[in-house]
Formats: structure tokens, C-alpha cells, sequence
């Protein structure tokens, strides 16, 4: 009778618990998959399409032909079809009867099946508590007992299912995704709930196979939520590729804001919510401080990473620690330290002070040795990366009164490559230079392009230069063609940059996350006046008025928080230079640092920081006496006094120094 299963006599429809029962009219045959796959007198002989699931209908006939003759042990009735495997055992019974009874059904291998006196059990330990607990999954109380509606986890000790909630789980995550809810275990789970009789079929997941499963996720938040919304049509209106567009915070995603209602000058520039700035501050300030970079360096040539430095003790700045810093003559007595060790001292130790002329021209005079040092190491490091150049030649033709727009379309051209040899030609006759190879226009070219890039509107600031945020900029990647150019200019054997602020050198080589701006660092006068006046303010109600006052400046940056003591400036002050110093910049600056990856140059920065300092951060110097000296060791015959010719030629190199100096638009020589 269709509607009854051939093998179990059931009509129950309870996919959780007997499989999918499914009618087959042609055959006139339904069946419960888990009876059809726990029978004992029957295999898969054909494949997956042929008969059910590769049961054969004439093998499926047969079988029932079997267990009509075979009584069932918990019912008493015929067709029981399923026995139990354990040895000397005749038990019989159908596969809901087996249920009942506590029977054990393994979905795995060849599917044994075991009777309620031979079923396998979990081992309880006499030592473990008896005191109930919650089931992981269903959270209601479930006894430490070695039941059989109790199940306890093999990897995890202590934690306990309800049998049934496990089956559950099982099979609405499938093989995949069933592991242990807490520890997250999956092989070791999984064999010991199989051996238990949970059956895990292979399947994804149900939540994965659900239609528009994801839907509500898909659904974007569009609201302004700044306090005084600018448009006209609404705080929902929004208009994409406008400054009516709603940008969505970027931490949380369920607060937005209008670009023009933050001021946001582009859509690449972040913003985040009031709320996620507050918990931000609180939650990774302190940690943020403990492993951010100090701008100060030791003259050893590594890299300094320190903690915060004492309050009591003002930060310097990137400029200030060029400087010739030295503690007092008295605190130099105290500590018996000479001048030349004062040089390893931090920053924050030293004192800047009006010293004698003697003594600030030795420490000069030892400051421009070691950079010196330094660019003679990156120097050697150029010269290895310049390996990489072939022989093959790349002609750039360059007119000088457009200088950037010629250098960009020739490192755009499609045959440029960075490897190839550059020979520079120059198209305008006015300024074409005079010079006895490719080379010296080479040379030219590249310290024109460096000049045009520094003085481009990518960059801000007056001598010391950090990254802009220039939109149109962004759009035409020119960030990373200015990083490419001046990647190739070092490599090819260009003039360094030397413009660049030690904040934006930090930043390329160690990563934003791990600098920390200062006051010095923002170039916008009118920004780092405002922060000024927050820094500097002297009692609660003067730090909240000047808040209030600088509301939309505050929340343009994303920096509104709640003021409730005068310790809060410091936080304030901090986000504000975190923002206007780091993450301003952020979509540049990663733009800059894809540029400067080519031919490897980056890599060599990070591996050597202190050394392409000397090359980004400070100008080269005019050729002196003395750095002439540094780069030449004297060598004489045996018959020739040494000292003597020493003295001469130190003396000849002083006097050519001294006449070009008398020399009116006299270069370096």
C-alpha cells in the first residue's frame, strides 16, 4: 500500500528521525531512507542514478522478500530487516522499533547496528561531578549520567549534549560545519558522535542552501545621522557621486553621514561615528602608546622604539632633533659623560641650550659624518638593486616647461619597463642640454622630476613635506606614479628626494599604525592652531567652550566625544592628530607605498631604515674639504712622507673649498 514503508510498516513522515520517506509509484514502493539504509541483507550495487540511491529495486524486492520472514524482537511483528552485528546475537527489529528500544544505528562504513544490550557507551569516570549541567546547545539541564539520551563530548571536558539536540545540529549543519560548540573540534567529534549513532549526512549546511539566506545582510544602512544634516531632501536622501551620498561609518557600518555634512571631500576618505571614536579612544589608546614608534633615532644608526615619553618631558619634534641638542655643562659633570656620548642619548634627555661655538661645531660636524655614514650604506644598497637593469634601452622624450607631464607619459608607455636602461632626450631645443653622453640628460631629468614632485600638489608642508589628499590625484593614480618615479630615479642613479617629513618616512617603512603624530607633524596652520587652542586649554569650562566652538571641525574629522574632565584634551588632541597627520592620508600613502615597491626599493627601506633616511628626510650637502676627505684614503710610496702629503693635500682641498666660497653662484664643486 503506497503511503506505508515496505520495510518498517510505518507510516510516520519524520524526516529527523527515519530519513525522508519517499514513494516511488512506478515502482510501487515507499520507502524511509534510514530503513533502506540500515537492512541488513542489502548493498549498493548499481550507481548513484540507478534504482534508490544505487539500491537496486530487484535487490530492494528481495530484501523485503527477507525480512517478511524475520519477527521483530520490540514489536513482535514480521519485517523486521535490520539485525544486530554483535556476535552470537539474533536480534531483529525494525528501524523506528530500534529507536524505541535504544538501539544504536551507525551511519558509517557498512552501517552496523546494534541492539540495546550490545550498543556501544560512552565511559563515565567515578571521580567526575554528578551535579547536572547545561546542555551546550539547548542550554536546559541535562544529567551526568551514562544515559542514552546523554551524549558528552570527546574533546572537550565537562561539556554534555541531549542526544537530541545534537541530531538536530547534525543535520542541519552537515558534514561541514557539525563540530564541538565549544572547542570547535571537528575530527575527534565527529568519529565519536558517529560511533554513538548520530547520523552527519554529507551535505552543506542548511543556512548555505537557502535562497536569499544572506538578503537582509546585503541591505545597506543609508541615513545621515550628524546632528545638524545639511540637505535639503532628507537625512534618507541619497545620491550617489555627489556630496549628497551617504558614506557609512567604517568601523560599525550602521551610522552614515551626507559627504557634505562631515565636510568629506571625497569618497575615499574615512569617516567613523561618534560611538565607535568614543569606544575606540577608550579601548586602544593605552595599547597604542606602549608600541608606537618614538620619531626620535639613535646615532648607532638602528631605529629607536620606545614607549611614551614623560610627561614631564616635552616631545620633540622631527625638525627640533635636527638640531644640535646637548644636555647642560652641568648635568655633563654630574653624569661624567662626554659631548660625543650626549649623541646616543634620547631626545627627551637632551636639553637644547646656547653652547659655545667650538663645542656646537663638533657635534654638527660629527651629526654630518654619521649622515654621511649613512648614505654611503644606502649607496651600497643602490648599487644592488641597480643589478636588476639590462642593457636593453628605453628613450624618454622630455620637454622641460612640462616636465610631469612628459616624465608621465613616458613611464606610462606601453614598452616601459623599469629594468630597461633610460636615455633621456630632450625635445625643446630652447633648454636642450648640453652634455657629453645620455647620462648627464639622465641625471638632469631626474633632478627636474624630483623638484616637480616635491613641489606638487601631493605634497604639503614647507620644507619637511608629509603626503596631501588630493582627489583628482587619487583618481589618476598619480600617488603611485610619483612613487614609481622616484623608485627609479634612486635605482637608475637619480638625486634622493630629500623632502620628505620623518612622520611620512615612519609611516611608509614601519606602517601608520605604528607612528605617533605630534603637534609639528600637521601642516595646515589653521588646523594646528585649533588643536592648539584644545591642547592649551586651562580648565574644563574653557576645553568645553572651545569644543563647542569647534564642533564641525571636530566632527568632520570624526573626533566628537564626550567631555567630562580636563584629562580628556589629551585623547581629544591625540585623535585629532591621528587623523589629520595619518589617517587622512591613509588611501595615498598606501597608493605612494605600491609605487615605491618597484624594483624592490621598498623592501630595502624597511630592511634598512636608517640608512634611506639620510636619503628621503634630509637635502644632500654641497661637497666640502671634509666629506671629500672621508671618501678617499691616502696611499703613498714608501719614499714619500706620508704626513707631509697628508697635510697637503687636506690643505689644497680647504683652499679650493675657501675660494669657491668667495665665488659669487658658485655651486658644489
Amino acid at each position: 500500500m503506497l503511503g506505508t514503508c515496505v520495510l518498517c510498516g510505518w507510516t510516520d513522515n519524520c524526516p529527523e528521525k527515519y530519513g525522508e520517506k519517499r514513494t516511488y509509484v512506478e515502482y510501487n514502493l515507499t520507502l524511509h531512507n534510514y530503513c533502506l539504509l540500515m537492512s541488513s541483507g542489502i548493498w549498493q550495487r548499481g550507481e548513484e542514478n540507478e534504482g534508490v540511491d544505487g539500491f537496486l529495486i530487484e535487490d530492494i524486492r528481495k530484501e523485503v522478500n527477507r525480512a517478511a520472514r524475520l519477527m521483530c524482537n520490540i514489536c513482535r511483528k514480521k519485517g523486521a530487516s535490520i539485525g544486530c552485528v554483535a556476535p552470537k546475537c539474533k536480534r531483529s527489529y525494525h528501524f523506528p522499533c530500534g529507536l524505541q528500544k535504544e538501539c544504536v544505528f551507525q551511519f558509517m562504513e557498512d552501517f552496523r547496528s546494534y541492539c540495546w544490550e550490545h550498543k556501544p557507551v560512552q565511559i563515565f569516570s567515578d571521580k567526575e561531578s554528578r551535579e547536572p549541567s547545561q546542555c551546550t546547545i539547548c542550554l536546559d539541564l541535562v544529567e551526568h549520567l551514562p544515559l542514552y539520551s546523554v551524549l558528552r563530548s570527546p574533546c572537550c571536558k565537562n561539556t554534555w549534549f541531549h542526544r537530541e539536540c545534537l541530531q538536530y545540529q547534525a543535520l542541519s549543519a552537515g558534514i561541514f560545519f557539525f563540530r564541538c560548540a565549544v572547542c570547535n573540534n571537528k575530527d575527534k567529534f565527529q568519529k565519536e558522535m558517529l560511533r554513538m549513532g548520530i547520523h552527519i549526512p554529507e551535505k552543506d549546511a542548511s543556512w548555505e542552501l537557502e535562497d536569499n539566506a544572506y538578503q537582509d545582510l546585503l541591505q545597506c544602512y543609508q541615513h545621515c545621522d550628524i546632528r545638524r544634516c545639511l540637505c535639503k531632501n532628507g537625512r534618507d536622501y541619497n545620491k550617489p557621486d555627489s556630496k549628497w551620498e551617504i558614506k557609512r561609518c567604517q568601523s560599525c557600518g550602521s551610522r552614515g553621514t551626507h559627504l557634505a555634512c562631515s565636510s568629506i571631500k571625497s569618497w575615499e576618505q574615512n569617516w567613523e561615528c561618534v560611538e565607535c571614536r568614543s569606544i575606540f579612544a577608550k579601548g586602544k589608546y593605552s595599547k597604542r602608546k606602549k608600541h608606537s614608534l618614538a620619531p626620535s633615532e639613535k646615532m648607532d644608526g638602528t631605529t629607536c622604539l620606545l614607549e611614551e615619553p614623560s610627561p614631564k618631558l616635552p616631545r620633540q619634534s622631527p625638525g627640533s632633533q635636527r638640531n644640535c641638542l646637548l644636555q647642560s655643562p652641568k648635568i655633563i659633570c654630574q653624569n661624567n659623560l662626554s659631548p660625543c656620548s650626549l649623541l646616543e642619548l634620547p631626545t627627551s634627555n637632551r636639553v637644547a641650550m646656547s653652547l659655545s661655538p667650538l663645542m656646537s661645531n663638533r657635534n654638527c660636524s660629527l651629526r654630518k659624518k654619521h649622515l654621511r655614514m649613512q648614505r654611503k650604506e644606502a649607496s651600497n644598497i643602490l648599487k644592488e638593486l641597480k643589478q636588476q637593469i639590462n642593457t636593453k634601452t628605453t628613450r624618454l622624450n622630455i620637454n622641460t616647461e612640462n616636465i610631469w607631464k612628459s616624465a608621465l607619459k613616458g613611464f606610462r608607455q606601453r614598452n616601459f619597463r623599469p629594468t630597461n636602461t633610460i636615455e633621456v632626450k630632450f625635445t625643446n631645443c630652447k633648454n636642450r642640454v648640453k652634455t657629453d653622453s645620455f647620462t648627464g640628460s639622465k641625471h638632469l631629468f631626474f633632478h627636474l622630476l624630483m623638484l616637480h614632485i616635491q613641489n606638487s600638489s601631493l605634497f604639503e608642508g614647507s620644507s619637511a613635506k608629509n603626503l596631501s589628499v588630493d582627489p583628482q590625484a587619487l583618481k589618476e593614480n598619480l600617488y603611485f606614479e610619483a612613487g614609481k618615479m622616484i623608485a627609479v630615479s634612486l635605482v637608475h642613479g637619480g638625486p634622493s628626494p630629500g623632502f620628505f617629513s620623518k612622520i611620512l618616512f615612519d609611516c611608509l617603512v614601519y606602517g601608520p599604525e605604528n607612528v605617533k603624530p605630534n603637534l609639528d607633524d600637521v601642516a595646515d596652520a589653521g588646523v594646528a592652531q585649533t588643536i592648539k587652542k584644545i591642547k592649551y586649554s586651562e580648565s574644563l569650562s574653557s576645553l568645553q567652550s572651545t569644543v563647542h566652538d569647534c564642533y564641525d571641525f571636530l566632527a568632520a574629522a570624526g573626533c566628537l566625544r564626550p567631555i567630562t574632565s580636563l584629562r580628556d584634551k589629551d585623547m581629544l588632541v591625540n585623535d585629532l592628530l591621528i587623523h589629520h597627520v595619518i589617517k587622512r592620508i591613509i588611501s595615498p600613502l598606501e597608493s605612494f607605498r605600491q609605487g615605491l615597491k618597484t624594483l624592490g626599493l621598498l623592501e630595502k627601506m624597511e630592511m634598512h631604515p636608517d640608512a634611506f633616511s639620510s636619503l628621503f628626510c634630509h637635502k644632500p650637502e654641497n661637497l666640502s674639504a671634509e666629506a671629500l676627505c672621508d671618501l678617499f684614503t691616502i696611499h703613498s710610496s714608501t719614499d714619500v712622507n706620508k704626513v707631509g702629503a697628508a697635510d697637503f693635500w687636506m690643505g689644497y682641498l680647504q683652499d679650493v673649498e675657501n675660494i669657491r666660497g668667495m665665488l659669487p653662484n658658485c655651486g658644489a664643486f
